[in-house]
Order: C-alpha cells, then sequence, then structure tokens
C-alpha cells in the first residue's frame, strides 16, 4: 500500500437546463424595500461575476420568476417537506446525467464503490442507495458524505483516495449533487440575499483507481481558520435549509493564507514557482480575489474557477469538480492545487499532479 497511488482518472459535470440567474435577481429587486439597498443589491450582482446559474426548477409560466403563480415559490414558501420531495425526484436524475457524462470519457464496469457528497437534501433509501439501484451496483460498497457543504468534494475525493490506495482493482465512482435553489428563502437582509444569489444546482462524476492517468492525488490536508465557526453555517428550518454566509469570510480567508505556517501545508515542499494550476472552489468573486491576493497568485491563475463561477455560479460541492474537469482536460496542467473552504470556517484540499 506504501507504494500503491490514487488518481482521478476523469471528472465530469452537467447542470439543469433552466437558467435562473437572471430570475433570482428580478425577484430579490422586488423583494428590498429600501430604494438604497436595493441599488446597493443591483450594484453587487453586476459585479457578481456570475453570468449564469442553473436549477432543476422550471420558472413559472411565461418564463416568470419562481414567487409567480405556477411557480414552485408560489403561493408562499414552501415547507422543508415539499422541498425535500422535490430532491428526492430531481437529484438522482442530475446525478445519473453526470455519471452517464462521465461514462463517455472512461469505461465505469466494475466499480466496486460509491461515494456520494450533498448537502443540499435528506432522503431514505439514501441517494447513494438510489444511484447504485439505478446502475444496477448491487454488491458495492456505498458511502454518503453528508452536510459537510462547499468542500464536501475534497471529502468525497480523499475517501476515494484512500480506498484505491488500500485496495488493488478498486475503482470508485465519487458523485456531488446539489440542488442549492430548492432554499430560497423570503428575506430583505442584503447579506441573506447576496449569499442566496451565489448558488446554483449541478452534479459532478468522478472515476478514481489505482491506474495511471488524469490526475495523481497526493498530500490531502485539512485546516480550520480560528475564531471562525459562525461565519458559515447551514441550518434546517421549517421552510427549507437557511444559509448564513458571512460578509467577513473572504477577509478571513485572505488573512490565513497570508501566514506562513498556512502556505507550508498547503505547498508541502513544492516551490510557488512549480504550481501551474489552481482548482479553487468558486464560492464567490470575492473568494477567489481573496485567495489571489492571500496567496500572492500572478493574475490569470485562478482563470479555471472564474469560468465556472461566470457560466455556472456556485454549486456548492459540485464546483470543485467542474473546475477540476476543466484543468484535467488540458495538456499545458502539470502541478496543480485544489482548495475548498466552508462550514467551519475550515479549508480542505490535496494536490494534484499530471500521469498521462
Amino acid at each position: 500500500m506504501a507504494d500503491r497511488r490514487a488518481y482521478i482518472n476523469a471528472v465530469a459535470g452537467v447542470v439543469p437546463e433552466h437558467d435562473v440567474h437572471r430570475l433570482f435577481i428580478d425577484w430579490a429587486e422586488g423583494q428590498v424595500e429600501d430604494p438604497r439597498m436595493r441599488r446597493l443589491f443591483m450594484r453587487m450582482a453586476e459585479r457578481s461575476g456570475i453570468e449564469h446559474r442553473w436549477s432543476v426548477l422550471e420558472p413559472a409560466p411565461g418564463g416568470r420568476p419562481h414567487n409567480q403563480e405556477g411557480g414552485f415559490y408560489h403561493p408562499a414558501m414552501p415547507p422543508t417537506s415539499t422541498r425535500m420531495q422535490r430532491y428526492a425526484k430531481e437529484a438522482p436524475e442530475l446525478a445519473l446525467r453526470a455519471i452517464e457524462r462521465l461514462r463517455a470519457q472512461v469505461p465505469l464496469d466494475g466499480i466496486t464503490h460509491l461515494v456520494v457528497a450533498s448537502c443540499t437534501g435528506f432522503v431514505a433509501p439514501g441517494i447513494d442507495q438510489i444511484i447504485a439501484r439505478q446502475l444496477g451496483l448491487d454488491n458495492v460498497e456505498r458511502t454518503l458524505v453528508g452536510f459537510m457543504g462547499c468542500y464536501a468534494a475534497v471529502c468525497a475525493l480523499r475517501t476515494a483516495h484512500h480506498i484505491a490506495r488500500s485496495q488493488p482493482g478498486a475503482r470508485v465512482l465519487a458523485v456531488t449533487l446539489e440542488l442549492c435553489t430548492l432554499h430560497l428563502q423570503e428575506t430583505q437582509q442584503l447579506e441573506q440575499l447576496l449569499a442566496m444569489l451565489q448558488f446554483s444546482d449541478g452534479a459532478g462524476a468522478a472515476l478514481i483507481t489505482s491506474e495511471p492517468g488524469g490526475f495523481e492525488m497526493s498530500h490531502l490536508f485539512s485546516l480550520a481558520l480560528e475564531e471562525s465557526a459562525e461565519l458559515i453555517q447551514w441550518k434546517i428550518g421549517d421552510t427549507g435549509f437557511e444559509m448564513t454566509l458571512s460578509g467577513e469570510v473572504p477577509a478571513r480567508i485572505q488573512h490565513a493564507l497570508e501566514k506562513d505556517e498556512v502556505r507550508a501545508i498547503l505547498y508541502n515542499g513544492w516551490g510557488a514557482n512549480e504550481i501551474d494550476s489552481w482548482a479553487v472552489h468558486a464560492g464567490g468573486r470575492s473568494i477567489l480575489d481573496a485567495v489571489e491576493k492571500g496567496l500572492e497568485l500572478p493574475q490569470g491563475a485562478l482563470f479555471a474557477s472564474r469560468d465556472i463561477l461566470a457560466r455556472y455560479g456556485n454549486m456548492s460541492s459540485s464546483t470543485l469538480m467542474f473546475v477540476l474537469s476543466e484543468l484535467i482536460g488540458r495538456p499545458d496542467v502539470g502541478k496543480g492545487v485544489a482548495l475548498a473552504f466552508g462550514p467551519g470556517l475550515a479549508a480542505e484540499g490535496f494536490h494534484f499532479e499530471r500521469a498521462d
């Protein structure tokens, strides 16, 4: 086992068909009664770096916002039970689409383990069981990574990494699945509206084995930022899951990344000039700016993350899978660092290196 290595052989991602970014902005603008706050929200929306966000929820008839007649959020905010019913219906379908896109890149025969990460819904039998049954994986070992938030892709891939290294012949299918748009909340608080402005639906899938190809994973790390537990919270409420995303998060991240001891953990012997690629969870434009400044990265270093943010928004745990999917297809990517932030406030990540 000491010499066995683990590789992300391929990664794929899919989003639903409904682009809801503009619909959300129209809805949110109507929520805010204070003209000054409304103008501030609109300025922040324009500067978000997001052009599209996708949802399993179809717009109200006529392409109107979802709180209009015929929309999911009409005539009132639905209870958590209704949202979970929609999750149980839509989540497996989106996950299976991501897996089929992965299958178009690499054979998925002989899957031995299934690792699924999701924080936007609960259902029993679990989403992992539903996916396994749909794929005909009757004798597969399953692991469900639940409610860990935006860095859960790292946790799922890390679990797959350990399995692939410890069990010869293991073929691990890792899936991330998030339906963030099921959790819209009625509010006039600017911070909450700006948090909801980021989030989108998406699913990712990856194959991890000990067979060389794609990206070799190494140096897995986990860091908790001091005195920051309250900055990102995800609570189950009566009308969906309630997100708290403090405006202090970017500054805390930048400050942490400026510390030599934190950089030593991230780089782990690699020189800064050796790292040619960064796969950073696209949690928002300000998060990416904070990483860029905190690590003193050159302009354009986070191009893949910014591109994913613009095209898809923040899909919670699935976002990092999309960034990795973009990078793994580029022959100029040699050595890189994957990094994601989430509740805690914690940072999770790993090194990756071209193995083709």
